[in-house]
């Protein structure tokens, strides 16, 4: 059979840093409050004039130098975001134009869990043989739809890129992908307004709602149920189970989440990927900077079963179980 394998892989954080400090000085919060609720210390926030599709196109340069793959090889380019550069053209067709490249793109579109969607569509191209490359994107620049008026959301958000070049193998580097959704959770994560539903206005722009607005307390309640069970999902589709895995990587949204993550699978909390105190929540690019840390610092081995997990607004949920394959830098 036909396989798909990661090849390549890389990231990029904008260079302004801000620190809990900054808050401090902004909202009524303080560093203390923000470390023992979400473990963030600090988050990387785009520059003026900045865009997703420029973090994205970064990521992606990056990861094709990893994966040694000329341009002109890309079949597909597939990008995750949660703030695209406009509604339409797509951000990946403005990241493929960046990147000089000559291949179909579009855009995926499942909040945090994004990532997740596109590495399934990337492999599916892949295993199909209608792609031999492809290139899998997370960005979001998505303080740019974070009111900073808001303590509860702003401590929490990041921005950055990810990407991985997804490429056919003999081996079969990706074991299987769960995907999941639940379109009547979808008010407890949302952006309402800016699209067709509720354009903005002026009036609905001086109620904030071109902003993130977040139930905390319900998202806590989905995720704790729904990770573990898609995850065990993906891992017996593989013929594995949790004590296979060396790394799971879950999307970074607060580091009490992973924990509960941890304990809910009854793994190790040192075996939970956590790079959520330099980065805070990236949304989309969370899982790929992730992995791109443990590559990069020469903790992942050839072998090596990770768990990305993935959860979001949609409601969504998505687990791809890999075998890695791809020698440390």
């Amino acid at each position: 059979m036909r396989g798909a394998e990661i090849v390549g892989i890389g990231s990029y954080l904008p260079e302004r840093v801000l620190t809990n400090a900054d808050l401090e000085r902004m909202v009524d919060t303080s560093d203390e409050w923000i470390v023992t609720r979400t473990g963030i210390r600090e988050r990387r926030i785009v520059a003026d004039g900045e865009a997703t599709s420029d973090l994205a196109a970064r990521a992606c340069e990056t990861a094709l130098v990893d994966a040694g793959i000329d341009r002109a090889d890309v079949d597909l380019l597939v990008l995750a975001t949660s703030s695209p550069d406009m509604i339409f053209p797509s951000t990946a067709a403005l990241t493929q134009d960046k990147l000089g490249l000559d291949c179909a793109a579009f855009d995926a579109m499942a909040a945090c869990t994004g990532f997740i969607y596109a590495l399934y569509a990337a492999v599916t191209a892949v295993e199909s043989g209608r792609a031999g490359t492809v290139l899998v994107v997370g960005a979001d620049a998505f303080t740019r739809f974070v009111d900073f008026d808001d303590r509860s959301t702003c401590v929490l958000f990041g921005d950055g890129a990810g990407a991985v070049v997804v490429a056919a193998s003999d081996t079969q580097g990706v074991l299987h992908v769960d995907l999941g959704a639940d379109g009547a959770g979808a008010g407890i994560l949302s952006i309402p307004a800016g699209g067709s539903a509720a354009p903005c206005t002026v009036e609905r722009c001086e109620r904030g709602e071109q902003y993130v607005r977040m139930s905390g307390n319900e998202v806590f309640k989905f995720v704790v149920r729904a990770i573990p069970e898609t995850t065990r999902r993906a891992l017996e589709a593989s013929g594995l189970g949790v004590d296979d895995v060396r790394w799971i990587v879950p999307h970074q949204a607060n580091q009490r989440i992973l924990d509960t993550i941890a304990d809910r699978l009854d793994v190790p909390h040192e075996r939970v990927c956590s790079t959520i105190e330099k980065t805070g929540n990236t949304s989309t690019a969370s899982i790929p900077l992730a992995l791109d840390h443990l590559y990069t610092s020469g903790d992942l081995a050839p072998g090596d079963v990770v768990a990305l997990v993935g959860f979001g607004a949609g409601l969504t949920w998505g687990t791809a179980v890999l075998r890695w394959t791809k020698e440390a830098p």
